[in-house]
């Protein structure tokens, strides 16, 4: 009996290892598809096709970009989620399909952290707070001095009503105590040009959209929301020099659907890391004002859950609800 036993243990240990070794047999024999919950043309989408390509390529089958944008990346998220768990699909996520969502929708069909693996960041984008150039204003001090002495008077625009433009600046005005009168617009661009013109005074919104109008001088850059200063923006302090601890920045990682072999996502995330290392992908990225940064799935997954954590604070003190 005592020898059957040790026979069934043995064997066991041999099919667990074989079954291992299965789950990623000559993965991936045929092309992946990678989810982006962002429309064609936003700045995710550019990175999102710029890693597609690279990573085909490290993967030995060509990347196929599957573009699923609407309700917040709600969507995206979804088909995602829903998806077999093979690691033939990867799904890029960010912020608004995680913490934001969690943060903003009582009921989702799916869960940012239980539905999900994570494999590592791929790139951090610093949102800039930029002013109207008419104004007298040379400095985040400047603008929140400002905001005091013209209570009721002051526009801060925004891409709409949750999005990331609109809780970074509730959180700034939190942390820096001071307020000004939301203007909702109908996505980033929109509410770019409102400041432009002067129909707003401030907007805090992703770097690579109005790095170009701080440089030509239709927009003030007063400050990047990353901790600390960043090269690529070597003449933007960062805010958090004026406000001690703001950090409000975007970010794109990639995750796959829960119980996805484990040898399968160690070959995804190999794969992910030597495309990054590259000069020519990060060079890329830097053009699209995005920095490469990777973590591990551990580091990333503690990421989500502190941002969900924060977002909920900065959506409670707006009284935000999206049903």
């Amino acid at each position: 009996m005592r020898a059957s036993l040790l026979l069934f243990t043995v064997l066991a240990g041999m099919q667990a290892c074989n079954a291992s070794a299965a789950d990623a047999g000559d993965y991936p024999r045929r092309p992946v598809r990678m989810i982006l919950p962002n429309a064609p043309g936003s700045s995710s989408d550019t990175l999102g096709r710029i890693l597609a390509q690279k990573l085909g390529d490290a993967l030995g089958q060509q990347v196929v970009v599957e573009n699923h944008a609407g309700a917040g990346g709600l969507i995206g998220m979804e088909i995602a989620k829903t998806a077999a768990p093979d690691g033939y699909t990867i799904v890029a996520v960010t912020p608004a399909g995680t913490s934001i969502a969690t943060s903003l929708h009582q009921k989702l069909s799916y869960d940012p952290l239980a539905d999900f693996q994570y494999i590592s960041l791929y790139a951090v984008l610093p949102n800039m707070l930029v002013v109207t150039p008419t104004l007298p204003i040379k400095t985040l001090k400047d603008l929140i001095d400002y905001a005091r002495s013209k209570p009721g008077e002051v526009y801060m625009a925004s891409a709409g009503p949750g999005s990331q433009s609109h809780l970074a600046g509730v959180m700034l005005q939190q942390m820096a105590q001071f307020s000004s009168v939301h203007v909702p617009y109908k996505g980033g661009a929109a509410s770019v040009l409102a400041v432009i013109s002067g129909e707003a005074q401030w907007t805090i919104t992703p770097a690579s959209s109005v790095s170009q109008h701080a440089r030509s001088g239709t927009l003030r850059a007063l400050g990047q929301s990353l901790p600390q200063r960043t090269p690529q923006l070597p003449d933007v302090p960062a805010v958090a020099e004026t406000v001690p601890g703001y950090s409000y920045s975007g970010w794109n990682g990639i995750a796959v659907p829960k119980n996805t072999p484990q040898p399968v996502v160690d070959i995804i995330r190999a794969a992910l890391l030597k495309t990054l290392s590259q000069p020519d992908v990060k060079e890329a990225f830097n053009k699209q004002g995005a920095e490469v940064v990777t973590n591990t799935p551990e580091e990333f997954r503690r990421l989500v859950e502190a941002e969900i954590q924060s977002t909920q604070k900065v959506v409670k003190a707006t009284d935000l609800k999206v049903e």
